[in-house]
C-alpha cells in the first residue's frame, strides 16, 4: 500500500452530500437550460415545464418520505433539516418563476407568441372568451359554498382549484362566505385564440384566466371579493403490504383509486392570494406555513407544454432528427437472427433507432421456428407495439411469459392493464418477487434450429418504450451468446419459479451478485493503484447514493486511481477534497436528451483481461442493489466495447457545453459554453457529419 492509501485508510471518509439537496441541484441544472441563449426558445420553455414536473415528483415522493422520517422517534432527520430543505425548494421555485416571467415571456412576445390576460384582451377577444366559457367551461364547473352540510370537498392531488370569499348572503339567507371551485382535468389548460382575433400573432389564453374573468357568474347574486387559484401536492407513493395480500394486482388496482387523496405535502397559491384564504387552506390540509408556496404565475407550469405543442414555430424548436437504422450492423433485408449468429449488435439510442428492437420481436412472433418469448416490462407506456406483438405471439401459439412490474411508480395502471390483456389471451404473467421491483430489461427468444434450441436476447439500460427511446440516451444489446442468453433464461426461470439458481456465467444480478462484484472490481483497481500499476475507473449513472460503493471509490482514489464519474442526477460523493477525493471528478451532463445509460469501465492492470466494461439497468443506489431485480452484463466483443468507450464515455468527459462539475460543497459549476457537446457530436456523427470526430 502506498503512503497516500495508508493515510486515507487511517482517516475518516468525508461527509457525504445530502441526497435531497442533490436532487434540487439537478433541477437547477435543468432550469439553467431555460436561460441558455443557444437553446431554441420553445425548448427553453419546455425545460421550465420539466422542472415543474420534477418538483411535483420530488414533493410527492422524496419530500413525503422525509416528512415521514422526521416524525419517527429518534429519527436521523430533524425538523430543522426539513425546514432547510423546504427553504431550498422555495428558492428554486422562485428562480423558476423568475426565469419564466422575466426571461421567457418577453422573448416569446418578441416572437409573436403571447399569453393574453383578461386585462389585455380587446372587446372581440373578450366576447370569444366569454362564449368559450359559457359553452365549454361553465357546464363542467360545480361551485361549492361551504357550510356544515357542504364540508370542504376532497381535492385531488395536483388538481386545479379556485377558492373565493363571497359578499352578502346565500339564497337561503345565510352568511357562508367561502366557496371552492374544482376544475375538471378534462378541460384544456391552454386555449389558442382564433387567428382572426390574434392580430397576426399566435395568441393564447390560460384556462385559469378564463375562469377568473367569469368567476362572478358562478355565484349569482353575490360578489366575489377575493379569490385565488390553488393546488395541493400529496404523498403519492402507493403502499401495499405485499406479504398481506393474496392478489397484488387487485390490491394495487384498489390502491390507485385512493392515491390522489394521500397526505397533503405542499400547497401552491398565486402570490396575490390573501393571507386569510391561504391560512384557511393550510388549516384544511393540516399543513404548516412552510408548506405554502406563493407563485408568480400559473400554479402548474407543467401544463404550458400545451402551449408548446400548439405553437407553429419550427425554428423555435430543436432541429428535427430521425434516429438512424444501423445498416452496417443489421442490413435491412437480412434476418436479425441470422445476423446475431454472426456477431452481437449494439444500439445507441436515441441516435440509433429503437425500431430494430421492435423488429427483433416482430420477427420472433412471425417465425414458425420460434417456440418461446420472455420479456420484462417496467415502463412501456399505455400504447406499446411490443405488448401488442406479445399478444399476437400468444395467438400464434408461442409460449409467452411476461414479467410485469406492477409497482413501477406512476405506471402502475398502464402495467396492470397490460397484464390483464396478456392474461386474457393466455400469456403466462408473473409480477416478479415480493418485496423486490423487477427493474431489469430483458427480452429472450427461444428458437428451434436444426433440431436444437437456440436462444437470442435483447438486454437494455432503458425501458421497452419506443417514445422515451427517442428522448433518453440508452444502450440496447442484441446477442446470441450462449452464456449470456443462458444467464438471461436463468433469471426468467427464477422470477417465475422463485427457486434457487446456479451461479451465472457472466451476468451480474441484484440483489445477489451485482453489488458484491462491483466492490470486488473497484478493490482490484485500488490494489493496482497501490502497487503503482494502471488504475482507472469511469462510471456513467443516473444517481450515486450507495454508501459502500462510494466508500470503495474513495478508497480507490486514495490509493492513486483516477476516477471519473458521469452522474446525471443525485451524487452524494463529494469530489475534490484535497488528499481524500482530489483524484475523483464528478460531471453531470444536461442536454437535449435525458442521460439514462449506465456504464461501468474499470482497469486494474496492463493485460487485456485486466479491464472490464459492463452495461447495466441499475443505478448505484441502495434500492437498486438490494431492493430490485437488476442486471449488469459485460461487453466482451472488443470492437463493441471500444465503441461504447468512444461514444458513451470519452465525449462526455470532454463535453464543454452541457457538462457541469460537482464541487466539494455540493454545488455545481457549468464547465463553459465553448467547446464540444457530446450529444450534438453524436447527432452529427449518426447523421453522417463526423466533423472531425466525436471529441
Amino acid at each position: 500500500m502506498n503512503d497516500r492509501a495508508l493515510i486515507l485508510s487511517e482517516r475518516a471518509l468525508p461527509a457525504l452530500l445530502n441526497r435531497e439537496r442533490a436532487i434540487l441541484e439537478f433541477n437547477r441544472r435543468v432550469l439553467a437550460q431555460a436561460s441558455r441563449a443557444d437553446v431554441p426558445l420553445l425548448e427553453r420553455l419546455r425545460y421550465v415545464c420539466i422542472v415543474s414536473s420534477n418538483m411535483d415528483e420530488f414533493f410527492e415522493v422524496r419530500f413525503a418520505d422525509i416528512i415521514e422520517a422526521a416524525r419517527r422517534p429518534g429519527a436521523a432527520v430533524s425538523m430543522r433539516d426539513l425546514d432547510t430543505l423546504a427553504a431550498d425548494a422555495h428558492a428554486l421555485i422562485d428562480e423558476q418563476y423568475a426565469v419564466f416571467n422575466d426571461e421567457l415571456m418577453p422573448l416569446l412576445d418578441a416572437q409573436g407568441i403571447v399569453i393574453v390576460n383578461h386585462a389585455d384582451r380587446d372587446a372581440a377577444q373578450r366576447r370569444w372568451v366569454s362564449q368559450f366559457f359559457t359553452s365549454q367551461v361553465r357546464p363542467l364547473l360545480v361551485p361549492v359554498g361551504l357550510d356544515p352540510s357542504h364540508p370542504f370537498p376532497q381535492v385531488a392531488n395536483k388538481s386545479l382549484n379556485f377558492i373565493a370569499r363571497l359578499s352578502g348572503r346565500d339564497a337561503f339567507g345565510r352568511e357562508n362566505s367561502i366557496a371552492i371551485v374544482k376544475v375538471p382535468r378534462v378541460l384544456p389548460r391552454v386555449i389558442k385564440l382564433p387567428a382572426r382575433l390574434s392580430g397576426g400573432k399566435q395568441a393564447f389564453v390560460l384556462l385559469t384566466s378564463v375562469i377568473r374573468a367569469h368567476l362572478d357568474q358562478l355565484f349569482a347574486g353575490r360578489e366575489v371579493e377575493v379569490f385565488s387559484q390553488f393546488r395541493v401536492t400529496r404523498d403519492s407513493d402507493l403502499e401495499v403490504d405485499e406479504d398481506d395480500v393474496k392478489n397484488l394486482r387487485q390490491a394495487l388496482r384498489t390502491g390507485l383509486t385512493t392515491r390522489h387523496f394521500g397526505q397533503a405535502i405542499r400547497l401552491e397559491v398565486v402570490n396575490t392570494c390573501p393571507s386569510e384564504l391561504s391560512d384557511f387552506l393550510l388549516e384544511q390540509f393540516s399543513l404548516p406555513p412552510a408548506a405554502l408556496y406563493r407563485v408568480n404565475g400559473p400554479v402548474n407550469l407543467v401544463r404550458l407544454n400545451q402551449l408548446i405543442d400548439q405553437t407553429d414555430a419550427p425554428a423555435l424548436r430543436f432541429p428535427a432528427f430521425e434516429p438512424a437504422w444501423p445498416v452496417e450492423q443489421l442490413p435491412r433485408q437480412q434476418s436479425i437472427f441470422a445476423r446475431l449468429r454472426e456477431k452481437d449488435v449494439l444500439l445507441h439510442h436515441p441516435f440509433e433507432s429503437f425500431d430494430p428492437v421492435v423488429q427483433f420481436l416482430r420477427e420472433a412472433v412471425h417465425d414458425p421456428d420460434v417456440l418461446a418469448i420472455k420479456q420484462t416490462v417496467y415502463r412501456t407506456g399505455s400504447e406499446s407495439p411490443l405488448m401488442d406483438l406479445l399478444i399476437e405471439g400468444v395467438r400464434r401459439g408461442k409460449e409467452v411469459m411476461c414479467v410485469v412490474e406492477l409497482k413501477a411508480r406512476f405506471d402502475e395502471e398502464a402495467n396492470i392493464n397490460w397484464a390483464e390483456r396478456l392474461e386474457a389471451v393466455g400469456a403466462q404473467v408473473v409480477y416478479g418477487i415480493v418485496g423486490l421491483k423487477t427493474h431489469a430489461k430483458l427480452l429472450l427468444v427461444t428458437r428451434r434450429e436444426q433440431g436444437k434450441l437456440r436462444r437470442y436476447a435483447h438486454l437494455s439500460t432503458g425501458n421497452y418504450n419506443p417514445k422515451t427511446a427517442r428522448l433518453y440516451t440508452d444502450i440496447g444489446y442484441l446477442t446470441a451468446d450462449p452464456e449470456l442468453t443462458a444467464d438471461a433464461d436463468a433469471v426468467f426461470q427464477q422470477l417465475a419459479s422463485l427457486g434457487r439458481m446456479k451461479p451465472l456465467h457472466c451476468l451480474l444480478q441484484a440483489p445477489f451478485t451485482l453489488h458484491k462484484q462491483m466492490l470486488v472490481h473497484i478493490d482490484k483497481v485500488a490494489a493496482s493503484a497501490a502497487a503503482g500499476g494502471p488504475a482507472r475507473i469511469v462510471v456513467k449513472l443516473n444517481a450515486l447514493t450507495d454508501v459502500p460503493l462510494i466508500e470503495a471509490l474513495v478508497r480507490a482514489a486514495g490509493a492513486g486511481a483516477h476516477v471519473d464519474l458521469i452522474v446525471r442526477g443525485a451524487c452524494m460523493l463529494p469530489p475534490g477534497i484535497e488528499g481524500v477525493t482530489d483524484r475523483i471528478r464528478v460531471r453531470s451532463v444536461v442536454g437535449r436528451f435525458l442521460e439514462h445509460s449506465r456504464i461501468i469501465y474499470l482497469q486494474w492492470g496492463e493485460a487485456a483481461d485486466d479491464a472490464a466494461l459492463w452495461l447495466s439497468s441499475a443505478d448505484w443506489m441502495g434500492r437498486n442493489m438490494f431492493g430490485r431485480i437488476e442486471v449488469a452484463w459485460p461487453v466482451r466483443d472488443a470492437s463493441l466495447r471500444q465503441r461504447v468507450i468512444d461514444e458513451c464515455l470519452v465525449p462526455y468527459l470532454h463535453d464543454h457545453q452541457d457538462a457541469w462539475t460537482l464541487l466539494p460543497d455540493g454545488a455545481y459549476q457549468r464547465d463553459g459554453s465553448a467547446g464540444p457537446s457530446a450529444q450534438q457530436a453524436l447527432l452529427q456523427h449518426y447523421a453522417g457529419d463526423t466533423g472531425g470526430g466525436l471529441v
